[in-house]
């Protein structure tokens, strides 16, 4: 770990920690003085915490730490801790299909309910880091385009009126297939993390189960001690 990924992970432990009971960080001078660096270095982890959505800069009054950044376990991912603004999305396929008893499951509908089908690329800051399949419910999104799922899904479906609740996300190991690696543009059997995801809204309905295959990816969570489960795994 470097110099600026160990500030970002010591800020990030510090502030969950409490320990800025003000809600706010020392200056960059300060922290460069704390930390033994240069205040770039500083500045470059600063400007990671404020793409994470954990800090708020705002000049002249200083580093101010978001209000609501315990509401989930997810500290940030490769993708979360990037902009809009550096993600593209390249549509490989999209099409309308019958649901496999499999998705039939998942979305709770018939055999004859269609449903959305579409891989897209995910590529930031012009890099292809992530290819991403997912399906999507018809009678939800009867009007979805090629151009909505060029852009983000959780905007679409926030536009539609729908209030998204939760993810509930797998994480497994993978080594790159032959069409894997064709689209992302590396060796077969290249290592890669494959994130299974199902997105569920405020009423309980399943509006997007997805397969994320993603390249150098990495995550940071924050779980409670569970100590019932802790102490079942001892019998």
């Amino acid at each position: 770990m470097n110099k600026r990924e160990f500030i970002v992970h010591d800020l990030l432990s510090k502030i969950y920690q409490d320990q800025f009971v003000t809600k706010k960080l020392p200056t960059e001078r300060e922290l460069a003085i704390q930390y033994n660096v240069s205040r770039y270095t500083i500045h470059e982890a600063i400007n990671r915490l404020r793409n994470m959505g954990i800090v708020k800069v705002v000049q002249g009054s200083g580093i101010f730490i978001g209000k609501n950044i315990k509401t989930s376990p997810l500290v940030y991912n490769s993708l979360t801790e990037t902009h809009y603004s550096k993600i593209t999305s390249k549509v490989i396929s999209f099409e309308k299909q019958l649901p496999t008893k499999e998705f039939q499951q998942i979305f709770d509908i018939k055999a004859s309910d269609e449903i959305w089908s579409f891989c897209r690329l995910r590529i930031i800051n012009y890099q292809i880091m992530q290819i991403e399949y997912s399906k999507l419910p018809v009678h939800l999104f009867p009007n979805l385009s090629k151009g909505d799922i060029e852009k983000s899904i959780q905007s679409y479906v926030k536009k539609q009126k729908l209030q998204i609740s939760h993810y509930f996300n797998t994480y497994e190991s993978i080594l790159l297939d032959k069409e894997q690696a064709e689209l992302l543009q590396q060796k077969k059997k290249t290592p890669a993390m494959k994130i299974s995801s199902r997105g569920i809204l405020a009423e309980g309905k399943v509006f997007v189960a997805s397969e994320n295959i993603a390249l150098d990816y990495k995550c940071t969570y924050i779980t409670a001690f569970n100590k019932e489960h802790h102490s079942l795994r001892q019998l």
